[in-house]
């Protein structure tokens, strides 16, 4: 039997799919050592939603969170999920930029970046990739995996071997949607195994019910590595339980590293924490049950509790199915392209305007423009002529790589922030979330200004 490997999503992916991403240091750096002792293949606990969250909401500095939890797990790989030239957040970068992102991750602890395109478009891969080999770190190249009548095994199967020519240390299918049924994963892993020599990875969601039997028929295929939640932040819109996994592929004779004992403590600790969201009400029950008509309307974990969060926060929870039922169609529009962000938020937010405002493509989201324009990639298959003509006018579309278009932004500002910047990384995190990366720095100076005053009047008391 083959040797299944598995890679801890509760510290990213996990959090962020059931909690939109508000799990803080404070409540995990006690458990650190025990995962870093686990067994995991690796433990995903950085990029995605992780960085602007850290800055907007949890009140702190991403970077300093990513070096905290490498010196508390020195002996277990750190992954972290990169959006090709998107980075971590929702438009384009400039080379200079994505090369510096990525030496500043791998320098700051990171060992595998998984670097994706929302478009499947590899022109927006190339930089981040080179530069992750470039800093000795492993470049996993994931497939947007979506299904549509311009998706097809043959195109993922030629898009793998296109991959391993860029250089990738493995192929990721990221079924960010759940979607991915039991035999559609035996057929993509098979093809991708027979078109390529690297490891297969399979990334899904328990969204629609159907993460165990795919990840099984993966395993039983030849995936190499899966991604797994520990159980008390598994299921709903979060990945399928790393226990069960790890007991059911063991009693079926697969080779598993993973410390049982471990996963006993570990799911312990993350027990009352679960507990303290589900009675404050940021998790909501709704992102933990099955929901079979994910299946028609494709919508990630993620997507999903955002969704219901910007419904809630305009008192239009109870318009919710009309916005799953217009998601699609908006998406069809769009050229099918898969919804993983920045695309699912682009769809998302065009759904609900289209819900809300009573009419379809009343308000066109300037996202939604800059994606007909070509800024995000080639769109899978042909958007809507009318909706192009809506959002363009008489503009044409362009055909480069957008990033071509861009000017070297780094240095000049760098420079631009002299005296509020301290280092490289505040720089980055300005260009991500320049207005929430200012709040950010300000805060953070009277709060440090605060603590001074602090000690000296305790000083002089004495």
């Amino acid at each position: 039997m083959n040797k299944v490997q598995f890679t801890e999503t509760v510290l990213r992916d996990a959090n962020q799919s059931l909690i939109a991403t508000r799990l803080p240091f404070s409540k995990f750096e006690k458990i650190l050592p025990v995962m870093d002792k686990a067994g995991y293949y690796s433990v995903e606990c950085w990029g995605g939603a992780t960085f602007d969250s850290c800055l907007r909401f949890l009140d702190e500095d991403p970077w300093e969170r990513l070096h905290k939890i490498k010196a508390a797990m020195p002996n277990t790989k750190l992954q972290m999920l990169l959006r090709g030239q998107n980075l971590l957040g929702y438009k384009h970068y400039p080379d200079d930029v994505v090369k510096k992102f990525v030496e500043r991750s791998v320098k700051g602890g990171i060992d595998i970046l998984r670097i994706f395109d929302a478009l499947n478009d590899l022109r927006n891969l190339e930089v981040a990739v080179q530069a992750a080999i470039d800093n000795g770190a492993h470049a996993s190249i994931a497939i947007s995996y979506t299904t549509s009548p311009v998706h097809t095994l043959k195109k993922f199967a030629e898009l793998a071997k296109d991959m391993v020519k860029m250089g990738a240390g493995s192929v990721c299918i990221k079924d960010m949607a759940g979607v991915m049924s039991p035999k559609e994963s035996s057929d993509l892993v098979k093809a991708i195994k027979d078109a390529v020599s690297v490891p297969v990875v399979l990334h899904t969601h328990c969204t629609t019910g159907l993460a165990f039997m795919t990840v099984l028929k993966a395993v039983e295929a030849g995936c190499d590595v899966i991604d797994t939640a520990i159980s008390c932040f598994s299921g709903g819109t979060s990945q399928p339980a790393t226990e069960t996994l790890v007991y059911a592929l063991k009693q079926l004779g697969y080779g598993v590293d993973v410390d049982e004992k471990a996963l006993i403590r570990i799911n312990s600790f993350f027990k009352p924490v679960r507990d303290e969201y589900l009675a404050s009400g940021l998790l909501d029950p709704k992102v933990m049950a099955t929901d079979t008509q994910a299946l028609n309307y494709k919508i990630p974990g993620g997507m999903l509790s955002n969704l219901i969060s910007q419904l809630k926060m305009q008192n239009a929870i109870d318009r919710l199915d009309e916005v799953l039922v217009e998601t699609p169609k908006v998406r069809e529009d769009l050229g099918y392209p898969p919804l993983v962000t920045p695309m699912s938020q682009m769809v998302g937010v065009q759904a609900v305007n289209n819900v809300l405002q009573g009419e379809r493509y009343k308000i066109i989201g300037k996202e939604v423009k800059a994606y007909c324009h070509g800024e995000y990639g080639r769109a899978p298959g042909k958007i809507n002529p009318e909706l192009m003509k809506k959002a363009l006018g008489d503009e044409k579309p362009i055909t480069c790589r957008f990033a071509d278009t861009l000017k070297p932004e780094f240095e000049e500002t760098k420079e631009k922030l002299k005296g509020v910047a301290r280092n490289d990384e505040d720089v980055l995190s300005y260009i991500a979330f320049p207005q929430i990366a200012e709040k950010f720095f300000a805060a953070r100076k009277a709060k440090e200004e605060k603590q001074v005053k602090y000690t000296i009047e305790a000083v002089e008391e004495e």
